[in-house]
């Protein structure tokens, strides 16, 4: 997850206008009871990258597969592009790309030739370009040199670059990601974030889902947090955070006394991670400066004090009193 006080790079600004996707009491039960998607109510703005944020098992693949129309909701409704689906599914899936639990790819064939019967299958696409537009796409995902290998000789983050590229090979106005950081390093999930801000740039709405919160937090303008079927909240990602407090930070090479001193003055949630200590905040009854230097008084060596910034980890706990996979 981004340090405190670090430079990011910038997010694009979404547009201002219609939702490219809306969903208004989208719910969806399988046979035996069980609620998948619980009355979701969701807003995606035009020209967002757009965060779908939850733990694996929340129902973010099952809202996905609902809007793509692979399967029918329960009951609610959705609207992509500002048509209905799973209705409407003729005129807006041309303008979609998607990449959904993984790519399905012939193991026997080349990558290159995996794109290219992807792109025979659209109706829409111009034969005399086609072998421009699969090497552009391969290119786009760095995938360029390993155009020619069988497609069951790539690694897992080979094969979702692959699949990526194949939702890229036509422009379209909306792309739907699922997880597709799934298997990369984190050269390649850097590549894949660079991309996805370059998509947005150029005018695409870019909606990704994932567990993974620190890819939320460094790549989306929009996100909204999803827990067992249900809808936690949803805006933009610098507004989600902000109603959640920050934890105070100590950094030290006397984590320990640091601790002991925290707790003897009240605060809670005191943990030790290296020369790293963290607490919930204090009261307004007491001062920062007052801990301060009640550390310094201790023997503390403090190399930096203070309150962060709240996360998004720290606004999901708050939230749902639950903990996250934070893992990048």
């Amino acid at each position: 997850m981004t340090e405190p006080g670090a430079v990011t790079e910038s997010l694009v600004v979404p547009r201002t206008g219609t939702a490219v996707i809306e969903t208004r009491g989208l719910t969806k039960r399988y046979r035996g009871g069980q609620l998948a998607v619980d009355g979701l109510d969701l807003s995606v703005p035009d020209g967002s990258v757009f965060g779908f944020l939850g733990p694996n098992g929340s129902g973010k693949t099952t809202t996905i597969r609902m809007l793509m129309g692979l399967i029918a909701p329960t009951s609610g409704t959705a609207r992509v592009l500002g048509d209905p689906m799973p209705g409407a599914a003729r005129t807006v899936l041309p303008q979609v790309g998607t990449l959904i639990e993984g790519p399905a790819l012939y193991a026997f064939l080349t990558g290159r030739d995996n794109l290219v019967r992807y792109d025979s299958a659209d109706p829409a696409a111009d034969p005399r370009t086609r072998h421009a537009r699969v090497a552009a796409a391969l290119d786009r995902v760095g995938l360029g040199a390993a155009a020619g290998k069988k497609a069951k000789a790539y690694s897992l983050g080979m094969k979702q670059r692959l699949g990526l590229a194949a939702a890229l090979l036509q422009p379209r106005r909306l792309l739907v990601l699922d997880e597709p950081t799934n298997g990369l390093d984190p050269q390649g999930m850097r590549e894949i974030r660079t991309l996805v801000r370059e998509l947005a740039a150029d005018g695409t709405t870019v909606f990704l889902s994932s567990h993974l919160l620190d890819e939320i937090e460094q790549v989306c303008t929009h996100a909204a947090v999803m827990a067992r079927g249900r809808l936690i909240t949803q805006g933009p990602v610098a507004d989600l955070a902000a109603g959640t407090r920050g934890r105070l930070a100590v950094t030290t090479p006397d984590p320990a006394d640091a601790a002991r001193i925290l707790k003897e003055h009240g605060l809670t949630g005191v943990t030790v991670d290296g020369d790293r200590v963290t607490a919930e905040p204090p009261s307004r009854e007491v001062e920062l400066a007052d801990l301060s230097g009640a550390l310094v008084h201790g023997g503390v060596r403090v190399r930096s004090f203070g309150v962060e910034r709240a996360s998004l980890e720290d606004a999901f706990v708050a939230l749902t009193g639950e903990g996250f996979d934070v893992a990048g």
